[in-house]
């Protein structure tokens, strides 16, 4: 056996692992009062707005995998909002801008999170809105324990609160001060918020259904609605561009969306089927990156060698050189996702991968014949300005500058649900006065540049780099996970999978294990920022290993043995239902029975 951190958790009647002990005992008191997944997803989820601030928010987004034992389908529920109608390149560029900013109000999309989480709720949750809502009301209004990251990420932002942005001092500085960790903090307007939605959704009579649906309507067409407008209208505040800017987001916008629900994009590996979002999120790179690793005997290769690192950066840069080239909504751009994740396109692409790191260049292909377009990337140092945290990451130098969350959850009848909640960063875009929260700059993902397919559009999805994961095996539901990290996450997925599959780990055994990443494709995030052959990796590597690596021609980054990735993952084993959950960050938890 494998060394690990903690035990793989074992039972036969829930599992909910999350990147937050609350989420996950919150999940699991809904399991324990008789919820299934879905139930206690949406209650870790809310609980999640509330003591990971800096990481996701109401006003965020969440993609959701969801697989029902009662349909025996796997569906996606997509919860990333659109751009506003009046956001155009045009329009951004008659104010001056070549990059999206990276903060304030200008980069908003309509919040999806609501309705995703909801639509989980309403298609297969059994338990009304005030059940799933509850422990998030009660840890905004009466406190929870402040965490380090937290406290930490507010400093960085304190002086921009008091000069520029009063309404988020207001919120994130009590008395003027920057919460200490382990203090308790309570967002009491946020409270109300989520009571007054509870409200408007009894008013609506006995009706499960219909309580939901009332609920929908005061946040997309109501209350919440009408104040999102009037902040971005009335609010001409700094970002990340050095200027003050409204938002363009209205009430129409808002009234116009709602979260769809669609089928997973999935590929074959071994006897596993592992099933992602679309290409207007980054999820299929993984598929891409197993297309290429399938031509390889990673049986023979072990985990954790140079060859074993070597094969899985390489072949991530050619899939994520895809994603730049090919990604976006498809509803405003033709993706061609089908030879992207062919067999034939794998083994053309395959030929690229040497023995020695990559050219620095990006190797878009061409799948169909078709010629990659690449946008003109800027320079990072002509767009940096201090106004807030656009960027959710982990920064190249090992500075962690936010992040994302993640929650999974399996129950006894067979339900599991993997989701990457994110967005509406209270470092990262002023908050709502009458709302308690804020809103998300996932428009930073947009290009300013027409006719790419990540271009900005009126009503189009930013390609987003939310990615939850799922697999099968020999056809039978197996794996719910997932991670925060930005780019960074579906390297990470990988890298949890083949440990699995090829490493004879078990969850926890995987989750621990070394890891590490490549910042050698742009930045999905302000200011873009990218460094060639860059590998970051965690020093608990073999220093053979890492020499190895480096006469490869990979510029490593060596961090702390713990720095990198806060996975989390449920699964169904046979008679036995597992989780585990990531110690890095010392806050992520899985629980069960």
């Amino acid at each position: 056996m494998l060394e690990s951190t903690r035990p793989e958790l074992l039972g036969d009647f829930g599992m909910v692992a999350s990147t937050h002990w609350l989420a996950s005992q919150a999940g699991m008191s809904i399991l324990e009062r008789g919820g299934n997944a879905a139930d206690a997803a949406v209650a870790s989820g809310f609980v999640l707005q509330v003591v990971e601030p800096h990481l996701n928010g109401p006003g965020g987004e969440v993609p959701i995998l969801v697989w029902s034992e009662d349909q025996q389908q796997l569906e996606v529920i997509n919860g990333q909002g659109a751009a506003p109608q009046a956001a155009t390149v045009a329009k951004l560029r008659d104010l001056g801008l070549e990059i999206m900013p990276g903060t304030g109000l200008l980069s908003a999309v309509v919040p999806g999170a609501f309705d995703a989480w909801l639509t989980l709720l309403q298609r297969h949750g059994t338990m009304s809105l005030r059940d799933v809502l509850a422990p998030a009301v009660s840890f905004a209004e009466h406190g929870h324990p402040v965490l380090s990251r937290v406290s930490r990420t507010i400093e960085t932002v304190k002086d921009l609160f008091i000069q520029e942005w009063p309404s988020s001092a207001a919120t994130w500085l009590p008395g003027g001060k920057v919460p200490a960790p382990n203090s308790r903090f309570r967002n009491t307007v946020l409270a109300g918020t989520y009571s007054r939605l509870i409200e408007e959704a009894e008013s609506a009579g006995d009706d499960r259904t219909a309580q939901i649906d009332a609920a929908r309507r005061a946040w997309y067409s109501g209350f919440v609605a009408e104040a999102i407008e009037a902040f971005c209208r009335e609010n001409e505040l700094i970002d990340t561009s050095g200027q003050r800017h409204r938002g363009l987001l209205t009430a129409q916008d808002l009234a116009a969306w709602q979260a769809e629900v669609e089928p997973p994009v999935t590929l074959d590996y071994k006897n596993f089927t592992v099933a992602k979002t679309g290409p207007w999120g980054q999820g299929p790179v993984m598929l891409q990156q197993l297309a290429l690793l399938e031509g390889f005997d990673l049986d023979s290769v072990p985990v954790g060698s140079a060859d074993w690192v070597h094969l899985i950066v390489e072949t991530g840069k050619l899939a994520f050189a895809d994603r730049e080239a090919w990604y976006g909504d498809p509803r405003f751009t033709d993706v061609p996702l089908t030879e992207l994740i062919s067999a034939e396109y794998a083994a053309q692409r395959r030929g690229l991968i040497k023995d020695d790191a990559a050219s620095t260049a990006l190797l878009p292909g061409s799948p169909g014949g078709r010629a990659p377009v690449l946008p003109n990337y800027p320079v990072a140092s002509q767009t940096t300005v201090a106004a807030g945290v656009g960027e959710p990451t982990v920064a190249h130098n090992g500075e962690t500058r936010g992040d994302t969350c993640h929650v999974d959850v399996v129950d006894s009848g067979g339900m599991m649900v993997a989701a990457t909640p994110s967005g509406g960063w209270l470092q990262a875009s002023p908050t709502i006065p009458e709302l308690g929260f804020c809103l998300s700059s996932r428009a930073q993902m947009f290009w300013l540049q027409e006719g790419l397919p990540n271009s900005l559009r009126p009503g189009a999805r930013p390609r987003t780099t939310l990615t939850p994961s799922f697999a099968l095996r020999d056809g039978t539901p197996w794996l719910a996970f997932g991670t925060p990290g930005g780019d960074s996450q579906d390297q990470w997925n990988l890298q949890l999978f083949l440990n699995l599959v090829h490493g004879g780990m078990n969850l926890q055994e995987a989750i621990d294990a070394p890891a590490f990443h490549s910042t050698h494709v742009p930045s999905s995030f302000y200011p873009r920022e990218s460094f060639p052959a860059q590998v970051m990796i965690e020093d608990r590597f073999a220093p053979e290993v890492l020499k190895e690596l480096a006469h490869r021609g990979h510029d490593l980054k060596i961090g702390g043995g713990w720095t990198e990735g806060r996975l989390s993952a449920v699964a169904r084993d046979g008679e036995w239902l597992r989780a585990a959950a990531n110690p890095r960050g010392a806050q992520g938890y899985a629980v069960g029975r």
